[in-house]
């Protein structure tokens, strides 16, 4: 029995890995609807090749970094209790990835290749591990001292702030170095628009990801014996929570509507094994409210050029997912309990502290040695002819 519970698990968070796994599809077809056709097969090559190095990194860094665990031992130890560590190692990777998955959303359309590649492999090696570390394996005391000081240790099972504040800051932090794109905001403070290329990609992708995500969400259980059908429950109702909200925010704006669940799934990730359904709907619903709101400011307002809104939907929104977790799962508003909303605000903050300091380190390093971003002309080009030699559409030539 105890071997076919193990095989069962690696199993399932195998499956939780798959799942994840094809939520880098989506990342990359919601960036491919969103940025202008000249730098679509872009959007496509990053995504893959940043996975690539990110499994690099994760594995001979980054993992040991977090959890301490070194995979240069024979195979025969490895692939003890079915390889499990090995699973878990994949599962916990195609969430390391996503933090480049979603850095590169907001610095689409102008930035270089080489060097993102060379931030992905920092940020997965270095940068992200170190909070995860912190978060879900207890590193340098922080989770001691919050338990002793307010009862509860920080909360977040599926990484509301892990992974998507940590992704979305990091991306603030390159999107703020790298300026907007050229055009996109005019000397007399115009706001010139650059409306998505593909709303039917754009969907495409949403959908991978909001499907993928009950992997994402249902699967952080990672053994079989752990798994809740609260969580999944949760996020369907925190996904048409944001999804509504942002239909009603947006005036039934298509990149708003299809952005909605996905504000709504970033939020109820931490507290997706706590919360009431209830309660994971109000959360979807203030995330997507929260998402057309920030989006609109700082695009139109503020001037910052996040080309698909990576700040407002994976930080702000991840924050407040952390912060949620601390109010519906108390007890009093229908919860499991055994949260803290101090804890939750300072596991938060210091989530967005190692983010943006990361972020602001690594690309700021990278900016004065090597340059992150495109030429004028490169840009003006777009990134599939100056990067790649080719376009999502290319004429045909010779023939009939």
């Amino acid at each position: 029995m105890e071997s076919l519970k193990i095989s069962s698990d690696v199993l399932f968070i195998l499956l939780g890995a798959i799942m994840v796994l094809a939520m880098h599809a989506g990342f990359a077809f919601l960036e491919l609807g969103t940025v202008r056709k000249k730098n679509q097969v872009n959007a496509l090559v990053k995504i893959l090749t940043d996975f690539s190095v990110s499994t690099i990194a994760y594995f001979f860094i980054g993992y040991t970094v977090a959890y301490g665990v070194n995979f240069l031992q024979g195979a025969e130890y490895l692939a003890q209790k079915s390889g499990y560590e090995l699973v878990k190692f994949f599962f916990l990777l195609t969430f390391a990835a996503a933090i480049p998955a979603i850095v590169s959303g907001g610095i689409a359309e102008r930035a270089k290749f080489n060097p993102q590649l060379v931030a992905t492999f920092l940020l997965v090696g270095f940068v992200y591990p170190f909070f995860e570390g912190i978060a879900w394996n207890n590193h340098l005391g922080f989770q001691g001292w919050l338990q002793a000081a307010f009862g509860a240790k920080f909360h977040d099972f599926a990484g509301s702030v892990v992974v998507h504040a940590v992704g979305g800051w990091i991306g603030l932090a390159a999107v703020l170095l790298l300026g907007a794109r050229r055009g996109r905001y005019t000397h007399d403070g115009l706001v010139s628009a650059h409306p998505p290329s593909s709303i039917p990609f754009l969907a495409l992708g949403a959908w991978i990801l909001t499907v993928g995500w009950f992997g994402f969400n249902v699967m952080s259980a990672q053994t079989i014996d752990a798994v809740s059908g609260l969580v999944a429950v949760n996020s369907l109702m925190a996904m048409v929570g944001g999804t509504l909200a942002a239909l009603l925010a947006g005036k039934n704006d298509p990149g708003f509507v299809h952005n909605g669940p996905l504000a709504g799934l970033v939020a109820v990730c931490a507290g997706s094994d706590l919360m009431h359904p209830v309660g994971a709907l109000v959360t979807g619903v203030i995330a997507g409210l929260l998402f057309v709101h920030m989006f609109t400011l700082t695009q139109n307002k503020w001037k910052i050029d996040d080309v698909l809104g990576v700040w407002p939907l994976h930080g702000l929104c991840g924050a407040w997912g952390g912060i949620a977790a601390g109010i519906f799962g108390l007890k009093a508003l229908g919860g499991m309990g055994g949260v803290s909303l101090v804890s939750q605000l300072l596991g938060t903050l210091l989530g967005v502290a190692v983010a943006f300091g990361g972020g602001l380190a690594v690309y700021g390093l990278l900016k004065a040695v090597v340059g992150i971003r495109l030429d004028a002309e490169e840009e003006f080009n777009g990134a599939d002819l100056s990067i790649h030699k080719i376009t999502a559409t290319p004429e045909k030539e010779g023939g009939w």
